[in-house]
């Protein structure tokens, strides 16, 4: 077949004209390769070469193709090149939602990191359902990603299962454990619930509410946190749980239905700090004095949490730092490369504030 690597590639900044007249190009949503290629003064062949094997075109040719892409609107077909062994640039994450920032920065930090690789991250939401987990897993990899992002470490034997016959690096976040699937990328929600119990025994608090969500790793964060208070011979005055994801709403309604019922505390812990939001909310508009009258403490250290009041005490893990590690641990096991650590530790402060 003959070569066409040796022709100088026309000028298109403006779609070219042949023969005194202008080339037609077909509608954006019918361009095919063929079209680039008759743009560009190329073979296809070598367009395809020039978009998904870059480095074995000569530079002109390459800078051709991708005007001529640029012109026509050509969007090469990815998935084509993964079914032949070669990377789609993109990488999957699942987060369980994205209506507060909670996970939002991590996401963002993500992102901004594979975009600097020139990867594109695709996103699913599973909301906290394993249901809705399994079925994003089986949409996203048909689309052949080259890494995977998921929140949390407990997942279902068959999603496991899907994920390891991929052969695909593996992240999970926002979490710990010793025995990821590939690698994780977090914290202790254990450590973090006997922190937020320690920090108000430390403060004299015994007579302790607790507002919390009902999610799995929340779960765990009370667990722990009720354990720590029990260690000390204290033991929660009442629980009350909300549906993720947290909201203000849920927060205001939730210490309202503790006082309906009669119960007598002196601090409430708050399982995320739009819980906690709504807590201050309700009190000020009960009369109730944050701290004299009642602690709270909430999880998170939202964006709003320094600035309510009076300032809320919580809990701070640098989301940031978790979407950009988890990042560079992808990249390096797609580079070929070991990371240097498959568990990392994020760890978490207890932010002091004054409704403690």
């Amino acid at each position: 077949m003959k070569q066409t690597e040796h022709l100088s590639p026309p000028s298109i900044e403006e779609p070219p004209v042949h023969g005194g007249s202008l080339l037609l190009l077909p509608n954006r949503n019918s361009v095919t390769l063929k079209d680039v290629a008759r743009v560009a003064g190329v073979s296809p062949i070598t367009v395809s070469r020039a978009i998904h094997r870059p480095e074995l075109v000569k530079p002109h040719t390459v800078e051709a193709v991708q005007r001529a892409v640029r012109v026509t609107g050509y969007i090469p077909n990815q998935l084509a090149g993964a079914l032949t062994g070669r990377k789609t640039r993109l990488i999957a994450a699942i987060v369980p939602q994205i209506s507060n920032s909670i996970f939002v920065e991590t996401i963002q930090a993500l992102s901004d990191r594979l975009w600097r690789a020139n990867y594109q991250l695709l996103l699913g939401l599973s909301g906290y359902y394993n249901a809705r987990e399994e079925e994003l897993m089986s949409a996203i990899l048909s689309r052949r990603p080259d890494g995977i992002v998921l929140t949390g470490i407990r997942h279902t034997p068959e999603i496991r299962q899907k994920i390891l016959s991929t052969g695909a690096p593996v992240v999970e976040i926002w979490d710990q454990s010793l025995s990821p699937i590939d690698m994780v990328v977090g914290f202790s929600h254990e450590k973090v619930g006997e922190a937020m119990a320690t920090h108000l025994l430390e403060r004299g608090y015994r007579n302790i509410a607790i507002l919390w969500l009902d999610d799995d790793r929340s779960t765990r964060r009370r667990m722990a946190f009720n354990e720590k208070l029990q260690s000390h011979g204290v033991t929660a005055v009442a629980t009350v749980l909300s549906a993720s994801p947290a909201t203000l709403q849920h927060g205001r309604e939730g210490l309202a239905e503790l006082l309906a019922q009669g119960y007598k505390f002196d601090a409430i812990a708050c399982g995320s700090d739009p819980l906690a939001h709504g807590v201050l909310t309700e009190s000020l508009a009960r009369g109730i004095h944050i701290p004299d009258q009642l602690g709270v403490i909430g999880f998170g250290d939202f964006d709003f949490a320094a600035h309510t009041h009076p300032a809320l005490t919580t809990v701070k893990v640098d989301r940031r730092a978790i979407g950009e590690l988890a990042a560079d641990a992808l990249l390096q096991k797609i580079a070929g490369k070991e990371p240097k650590q498959r568990i990392v530790d994020v760890g978490f402060q207890v932010v002091v504030r004054a409704t403690t």
